[in-house]
């Protein structure tokens, strides 16, 4: 049996919400939720910004906080923030009040990391997207977290060596980048050239299944946020990407499980969470 100790990342729990749009707030609440995640033997938890806000309606983070140390959640990630690098304007704005919110979430549930990046390509000066990152580094280490950037087929930086280039050249010690297999796959990155990239900015894995060959649809934003699969329900080769685990500088750290499915998304809580638990844990070297 692996000793690994699994993360249930937002979307694998969020039920009915559908990315990218106004119903991105888990139609479960956030107490079921956890205790649903701790039965089925999950140790940390992901929190998306639309439904962190959701909760904040009628919990404080104090209470949230106190829901996860009775559950022994101890891995908590908190997502996601885009515009952190824009010029000052409309999209900046709210990127800076999310970045706050973020972040003193982060402090007050003691949040192993932000997770930041961007979804639309959008255009920046290589520079400045590295003195942004740097920036945001920075206000993060003041708040006790790290920043972890999810290199993604969607941003300029799609590439180890993009990814690298920024962080490495933001210099700070709390920040790095998470590694989704979803996007490793999509990329068509070497998997043992993922388990290569430097340790002290290698700050998460995230893993779950999906089409190579079989493809439901030509569009790969639809795919990715409707199409992705429990472990061992699609094609990748999990258990091939997750053999250089043992021996990696990674060993000992906690794996995400993300599935962001529509099939899944009327499932009940019970159901979703022990599934995506089971099948999560037998892709991990015993």
């Amino acid at each position: 049996m692996s000793n690994v100790e699994l993360i249930a990342s937002y979307w694998t729990l969020a039920g009915g919400a559908i990315p990218h749009g106004d119903k991105e707030a888990s139609t479960f609440d956030f107490r079921d939720r956890v205790e649903q995640a701790a039965r089925a033997g999950f140790k940390g938890l992901g929190l998306w910004h639309s439904d962190l806000d959701h909760i904040l309606k009628t919990r404080t983070l104090k209470e949230m906080k106190q829901i996860l140390d009775d559950n022994d959640m101890k891995h908590i990630e908190i997502e996601f923030l885009v515009d952190w690098f824009l010029e000052p304007g409309e999209r900046r704005i709210a990127s800076d009040a999310r970045r706050e919110m973020l972040l003193t979430a982060a402090e007050v549930l003691g949040g192993r990391h932000i997770k930041v990046g961007d979804f639309w390509r959008t255009p920046c000066d290589k520079d400045t997207m590295i003195e942004e990152f740097a920036l945001l580094c920075q206000d993060a280490q003041e708040r006790g977290t790290k920043i972890a950037f999810e290199m993604m087929p969607f941003s300029t930086i799609d590439s180890l060596g993009s990814a690298l280039e920024l962080v490495k050249g933001a210099g700070a010690k709390n920040g790095g980048v998470i590694f989704d297999l979803w996007h490793i796959v999509k990329l068509g990155i070497a998997y043992e050239k993922v388990w290569e990239f430097p340790q002290e900015y290698f700050l998460g894995v995230e893993i779950n299944d999906g089409y190579i060959r079989n493809l439901p649809t030509a569009d790969l934003v639809e795919e990715t946020t409707q199409y992705r699969r429990l472990c061992g329900d699609g094609e990748f080769d999990i258990k091939g990407f997750m053999k250089y685990l043992p021996a990696s500088h990674y060993k000992g750290s906690p794996v995400g499980i993300e599935v962001l499915s529509k099939d899944l998304r009327d499932w009940p809580l019970e159901k979703v969470a022990q599934a995506a638990y089971d099948t999560t844990l037998a892709q991990i070297p015993g």
